[in-house]
């Protein structure tokens, strides 16, 4: 990934690499110290272990394999200047999503990106051919209308669904209150229903 250019203090491996397991909370604490400390090893840690749930919540924003990864890279570096304003006040991933949401947002705001189409995961080979197109033209319908929701139910469910968090989890990443995360992706689900079934002719 090359959008942070030279001076990127890191580069991300590549997106289809499981993260590592995730560390005890009080190493993640004593990790986060360390890069406040200047270790930047620390900081690669870090990046190691959440590269791949950032990466994927870049790509259900832009549903494009390049420019997730230059999101990703772009959330990380923000993330490693801005390492000495944490006071964990919340937890890393929190704030780290947040940066990342709101790299998101900024690129969809400057532009519309190409939609690419990417299947969820690779094909089986054993599954029949047919069977196995339509499986992948869903999907694609599905991350394309991710990609048209509004930017509060985008944000809401990508985080609530795709990622797995609570409601609180989501409320605090957001900085909204969990009645309003609850509400979004209520919305979210909703709209994603009627722009599939419009594609789909249904």
């Amino acid at each position: 990934m090359t959008a942070a250019g030279p001076a990127s203090p890191f580069l991300l491996a590549s997106a289809a690499v499981p993260s590592a397991s995730s560390p005890g909370g009080e190493d993640e604490r004593e990790t986060v110290l360390a890069c406040q400390r200047g270790q930047r090893e620390a900081f690669d840690r870090l990046v190691t272990r959440y590269q791949r749930d950032v990466y994927r919540l870049c790509y259900r924003y832009v549903n494009n394999h390049h420019d997730a990864n230059d999101l990703a890279q772009d959330a990380f570096l923000r993330a490693y200047r801005a390492i000495g304003r944490f006071r964990g006040d919340s937890a890393f991933s929190t704030w780290l999503y947040r940066i990342a949401v709101n790299v998101c947002l900024n690129f969809r705001a400057a532009r519309k990106p190409a939609a690419e189409e990417l299947p969820e995961s690779l094909p089986d080979g054993v599954a029949p051919v047919a069977e196995r197109m339509e499986r992948e033209e869903e999907s694609r319908r599905v991350r394309e209308a991710v990609t048209r929701l509004p930017e509060k139910q985008r944000a809401a469910l990508i985080l609530k669904v795709y990622h797995d968090l609570t409601h609180d989890e989501v409320a605090r990443i957001l900085g909204c209150s969990v009645g309003t995360v609850k509400a979004n992706v209520f919305h979210a689900l909703a709209n994603l229903r009627r722009l599939v079934g419009a594609e789909a002719g249904a």
